[in-house]
Formats: C-alpha cells, sequence, structure tokens
C-alpha cells in the first residue's frame, strides 16, 4: 500500500507531540541532582513501565519478531520461542538485584552506579567503570539508532522512491527530536515520555497482530499450523552446546547474568532504580517491570510467527536483511493510518531508549568525572553543563549510528557489545558487594584482564553471546581475588 498522507500525519504527530510534551518538564528542576534523579515522588507503577520501556528499544521491536521470523537449522539459534528461556533469566535476575544491589544503592545520596565502587575500592576503579559504560553504551545506542533508521527507510523508500541517503536522513530525524526533550527535561521527561511511548508501541503492535491474524487465509488456526509445521512452537532446549544461544541452561544463567549487569550495575536502568521513593519501591518496580517484560517478548515472538504464516501465502518485500520484514509488512500490508499508527510505535521504542541512554551518559560524565575531577560545586554550572554535555553525547550517538550500518545484524550486534562489557563490569561490582578482601588494585586488574578476554573470546571461539557476561563475571572475581591476595 505505501505510505500515505493520513500516514504520514500520525507519525508527525507523534513526533512532534513527544517532542514538545518532553520539553516541557524543563521547570521541573532547580538542580543537577533534580536533573538526574527527578524529585523521587514517581509512582513505582511509572519507574516500572519506565524500566520496560527503556530496556525495549527498537532492536527488540524488529529484531524479535525479525529473529522468530526467520527459519534456522536448530531451534537453539532462533526462530521459535526458545528465546523465552532468555527472558526467564531475565526475571531471576531481577530477584538477585532487588535482594543484592538495591540495598547498597540506597545507602546514602548517590546518583549513579559508580558511586558504590568509589565508596567500596576508590576514585580509580569508579573512572575505570564508568568509562567502560560510557563506551559501551554509545557503541550499543548508536545500533539502536541505527536500527529505527531502517524503519523510516522502509517508509520513505517505500512511498517516495528514489529518494537518496534515506537511512542518514532517519538517524537524524530520530537523534535530534529526542535530543531536543531529553535536554530540556531531563529525567523526568524521560520518564514520562517512556510511559507515553510505552502505550503507543505496545498498543501498536497489538493492531499489528490483530491485522496479521485477518490478513492471514484461515486466520489463527493457519497460523499455529504454519508454525508447528515450521517448528517455530519450541520453547524449551535442553541442549548442552554452548555455541547456540537460546538453550534452557544459556537462556537461565547466561540471561541472569546478562540482567544483574544490565539493571544491577549499568546506569541506563540503575538510573530508574535510584528515581524510586525508597528501597521497597525500587525493588517493587524492577519485580514489577520483568513480568511485562515477558508478556512483551511472547507479543514480539508471535508476531514473528505470524510474519511467517502471512508470507507464506504473500510475495516478500524486496528487503536487505530480515530485520526489515516487520517494517515492510507495516508499510505495504496495513491500511493507511493504522501504518503511521504503528511505525509511531517503533518510533517510541527508539526514542525512549535513546532519551534514557542520553541522560545517563551525561549524568555518567558530569557527576563521575567532571565535578569530583574539577571540584566544582556551583549546581547553576553543573546542570548548565549537563544539558550541553547531554547536547554533545546527541551528537556522537548519531555519529557512531551512521558507522553501524556495516556491522549486521542489529538485534544480534547490540547484545553482543553490551554483553561483552558487562561481565567485567558485573564482576567489579560483585567483588565489591560480596568480598570485604577485593583491593582497587584486584578488582581493575579483574576488569582490565576480563575485558581483554571476552574481545578474545568474541573474536577467536564461536561461544554464544549468552555466556559471554558469566564468562566475563568470572573471570573478573577470579582475577581480582588473586591480585588482591597478592596485593596484600
Amino acid at each position: 500500500m505505501g505510505f500515505s498522507a493520513v500516514d504520514y500525519a500520525v507519525l508527525a504527530a507523534y513526533l512532534v507531540g513527544i517532542t514538545i510534551f518532553g520539553s516541557r518538564f524543563r521547570s521541573s528542576h532547580r538542580s543537577v541532582r533534580d536533573y538526574f534523579l527527578g524529585n523521587r515522588r514517581t509512582s513505582w507503577v511509572v519507574i516500572s513501565l519506565s524500566i520496560v520501556a527503556t530496556e525495549t528499544s527498537t532492536l527488540t521491536l524488529i529484531g524479535v519478531p525479525a529473529l522468530a521470523y526467520t527459519e534456522y537449522a536448530r531451534p537453539e539459534l532462533g526462530g521459535s520461542f526458545t528465546y523465552l528461556q532468555v527472558v526467564a533469566g531475565y526475571m531471576v535476575a531481577r530477584v538477585v538485584i532487588s535482594w543484592l544491589f538495591i540495598p547498597a544503592y540506597f545507602q546514602g545520596e548517590m546518583v549513579t552506579a559508580y558511586e558504590l565502587l568509589d565508596r567500596r575500592f576508590g576514585s580509580q576503579a569508579k573512572h575505570f567503570a564508568a568509562s567502560l559504560f560510557l563506551v559501551m553504551r554509545a557503541l550499543a545506542e548508536g545500533v539502536r539508532v541505527f536500527a529505527a533508521s531502517l524503519v523510516l527507510a522502509a517508509v520513505l523508500g517505500a512511498s517516495v522512491p528514489g529518494l537518496p541517503h534515506l537511512w542518514l536522513w532517519s538517524i537524524v530525524i530520530v537523534g535530534l527530536l529526542t535530543l531536543i526533550y531529553t535536554f530540556e527535561g531531563g529525567i523526568a521527561a524521560v520518564i514520562w515520555t517512556d510511559l507515553v511511548q510505552l502505550v503507543i508501541y505496545v498498543a501498536g503492535s497489538l493492531v499489528a497482530a490483530y491485522m496479521l491474524v485477518r490478513l492471514v487465509p484461515g486466520g489463527w488456526n493457519a497460523i499455529v499450523a504454519d508454525a508447528r509445521a515450521a517448528g517455530k512452537l519450541q520453547a524449551i532446549s535442553w541442549s548442552l552446546d554452548l555455541t547456540v544461544p537460546f538453550t534452557f541452561w544459556g537462556g537461565i544463567i547466561g540471561g541472569c547474568f546478562l540482567t544483574m549487569a544490565s539493571h544491577g550495575v549499568d546506569q541506563l536502568l540503575v538510573q530508574r532504580l535510584l528515581t524510586c521513593r525508597n528501597q521497597r519501591e525500587s525493588r517493587l518496580a524492577l519485580i514489577a517491570s520483568g513480568f511485562i517484560v515477558f508478556a512483551q517478548f511472547g507479543l514480539f515472538l508471535t508476531i514473528g510467527m505470524m510474519l511467517h504464516a502471512y508470507y507464506a501465502t504473500h510475495p516478500l518485500p524486496p528487503m536487505a536483511t530480515n530485520d526489515e520484514i516487520f517494517p515492510a509488512f507495516i508499510v505495504r500490508s496495513l491500511p493507511h493510518g493504522i501504518s503511521g499508527l504503528v511505525i509511531a510505535a517503533i518510533f517510541a521504542a527508539a526514542m525512549s531508549n535513546l532519551s534514557g541512554s542520553l541522560n545517563s551518559l551525561a549524568s555518567t560524565t558530569v557527576l563521575d568525572f567532571y565535578k569530583p575531577l574539577a571540584g566544582v560545586t556551583d549546581d547553576a554550572r553543573l546542570l548548565s553543563l549537563s544539558r550541553w554535555l547531554t547536547a554533545v553525547w546527541g551528537v556522537a550517538l548519531i555519529a557512531i549510528a551512521m558507522l553501524a550500518r556495516g556491522w549486521g545484524s542489529v538485534f544480534t550486534v547490540g547484545l553482543t557489545i553490551a554483553s561483552i562489557v558487562y561481565g567485567p563490569m558485573l564482576g567489579a561490582f560483585l567483588l565489591g558487594l560480596t568480598t570485604r578482601t577485593a583491593s582497587q588494585t584486584g578488582a581493575m586488574a579483574g576488569i582490565g584482564v576480563s575485558l581483554l578476554a571476552m574481545i578474545a573470546v568474541r573474536v577467536f571461539t564461536p561461544l554464544a553471546w549468552t555466556w559471554y557476561v558469566l564468562t566475563g563475571t568470572v573471570l573478573c572475581v577470579a582475577v581480582g581475588l588473586v591480585v588482591s591476595r597478592v596485593d596484600r
């Protein structure tokens, strides 16, 4: 069908509306603490939904349906519901974080996750871990912004053939509009726009699922029959093969360690936990988000299964990669108006994740590096600098997104980048929280050796990415304990 004037109007209304809405939160913060933590009066329910929106990027919204749509030789590689094993691990990790990490973060007035390392080991360990976060988050978010550009490129390419550099213009549009309201509104804008964007992308996904049931000849029964014949209904694999990602063991253990890192030591999501009123509400927000995330991944995998049945009886659109399968369906097969809504939903996921990354990158830069090193305590100056560093990071992420075009599957690349760095970071935090003998030298040695080892693992071994965080964590803790013993 292509994008019509109605679709463009719906998409434009969303983009302009969310930017104006987020910008209105500028008056809600009078200090740098307000800019990064808000007033700590937001309901834990809102923060829980913000956590879900933040961890649901465009990688999820277009990558997970593509993963379920694609036919693989083995279900452990994808093409079925085996990814839910990893999501189950996400839920287990939330319990561990609630018990181990959250109480530590609420001892004192912390604003960033890395202040915990400063208190336990010293500033050098804090700066090392915070530097890793900045590099990892910038690279991973650049991939996510590029993923969003695939969507707009699919939209414009279907309706305005021959328009050059579609992906480039897509990156600029998403990046600049998100930057405007994050620059103005700080964490308050991020949290409340997350809530709006969650409603939009879930609603859009449900509409797309409903339309797929109607468009597949034979409806839901035909979709299930097609999925059964293609082996897409399998949800559990007991394989012990460490080279494939979606097994029960890789999912539960690997998914648990991945989320312990992403939600326990990554400032992007720790910042959400710190905006809660108290420790109890922080735990509630985190645990509740796990159930919502599980249901959400189930929906996205089901959409991929539906797309497989749909294209069994309809011609495939031209695509560079399978990551374009869901956006292409939206633009070419949904009625006018609904296409605009669902594309707006995918943009909502992209902008939600990007806004959170910009705010967390700026908070770590200002509070973990600039403030202690420069000795600046003037709040007005720090607040102004925080806004401008948000802008600097926005430009940097747009540039990285442009480079990410040739890096491969957006879903796999994004998770792999994060998983390589998460192990060393998580290991350092566990050394600090669970041992009394670990020293700063040991923690830094553990981080360094683990990081180099994980890069070597990625380059030279076939180990599945679901095992990366566990491997990196064990290496960091082991090296850290040995070096700390020698260092005494």
